[in-house]
């Protein structure tokens, strides 16, 4: 499985630019790399000195590049849907609308590119996969959609089992997927859901467990000297650990002063960059190795003896916090991202007893 870099700043940080040279950096110690691009315009290509297209691209050695291309992803995803539509139901009735017709509503784009990307990631055709989106705010919300998303199916698919509606419906549920599927469901109620949302259950869980791991998927911030960019890369890393993500460290571009710049990220480690003049080289060689990550402060941290549950987020301050609790879960809204956090079983039925904000930490007790 291969590990998956981004890279989060302001615009006009060198967000590109150094995601190109991690590329050069790591595929020059023999890793197979693949930098994947959202951005549909001619930069990266100008950049690279080298025309880009829907298929990776081989720049040089163990460097491979794609820019994604919505309407080819649109049409693919919908010959796979249509073929699993077709393994479930007698009578498919997607098999007559063509991908080729089919346009991009708003958010399909980002969502087509995250499922891509999990393709590459599991074809064993790379190493690490280094995703380079339009908007940082736009990338962790892609990246924070796998949480919420399994988040909805988990709460209304329990809804359902625990309503009078659902329980008076579920024993007509199996003889009715019986009639109208190739494979006849189990019943709701059983341990074990029916393959198609299984399957969805399993690549969510999968995806949750990835972002969670610094091995599998790594962030780092980038910024210039400039009060804006510094605000906007503390913000960002707020964020990213309300999504689950490790920020494995600061990428200081633009001849900055580090040490006042070093202050406003610590823990974190600070990479001072040279000035980008068309030497990739050095540029590359100031980049840091994403296997030190995993010493990173970590976004969630469960205290089982001390009945205690610790959320890392920098950049926020206590007013921006707020902690609701509902059921066997807790949900944190910070800054613009909301996070709900699935009790483990020892504190699954307790209530919070305390919250405090200290050290960028809220720490919750129960």
């Amino acid at each position: 499985m291969a590990q998956i870099l981004t890279y989060l700043g302001k615009g006009g940080t060198g967000r590109t630019t150094v995601a190109v040279a991690a590329a050069k950096q790591l595929a020059a110690q023999g890793k197979r790399v693949l930098l994947t691009s959202q951005e549909p315009g001619p930069a990266l290509g100008l950049l690279l000195g080298q025309s880009l297209g829907a298929e990776p691209a081989v720049i040089e050695p163990n460097f491979s590049v794609v820019q994604f291309q919505s309407t080819v992803l649109v049409q693919q995803a919908w010959e796979q849907l249509k073929t699993r539509e077709a393994e479930y139901l007698r009578s498919p009735f997607f098999k007559n609308v063509y991908g080729e017709e089919l346009g991009i509503l708003p958010g399909m784009d980002a969502a087509l590119a995250m499922n891509t990307i999990r393709e590459y990631a599991q074809s064993n055709a790379y190493d690490v996969i280094i995703y380079d989106g339009e908007s940082s705010l736009e990338v962790l919300r892609n990246l924070g959609s796998l949480e919420v998303t399994s988040w909805y199916v988990r709460r209304f698919k329990q809804v359902i089992l625990e309503s009078d509606i659902g329980q008076t419906l579920l024993p007509f549920l199996q003889p009715i997927s019986a009639a109208v599927l190739q494979n006849p469901l189990q019943s709701l109620a059983s341990t074990e859901a029916n393959a198609p949302m299984q399957e969805a259950l399993d690549l969510l869980e999968e995806g949750r467990s990835a972002l969670n791991d610094p091995a599998r998927m790594v962030v780092y911030l980038v910024t210039t000297g400039s009060e804006g960019a510094i605000a906007t890369a503390r913000y960002l890393w707020g964020s990213a650990q309300q999504v689950g993500l490790t920020v494995g460290g600061v990428l200081l571009t633009q001849g900055a002063a580090a040490e006042a710049v070093g202050e406003q990220f610590n823990p974190l480690p600070l990479h001072v960059l040279p000035d980008f003049s068309g030497d990739w080289q050095s540029l590359s060689n100031g980049m840091p190795n994403p296997v030190e990550a995993s010493s990173a402060p970590k976004p969630l941290e469960i205290d089982l003896a001390a009945s205690q549950v610790r959320v890392f987020l920098p950049g926020f301050d206590k007013k921006q916090v707020k902690l609701t609790q509902y059921n066997q879960e807790v949900t944190i809204d910070a800054g613009d991202q909301r996070r709900n956090i699935l009790l483990p079983d020892s504190l699954k039925g307790r209530s919070v007893t305390g919250a405090k904000f200290q050290d960028s930490y809220l720490i919750i007790s129960f």
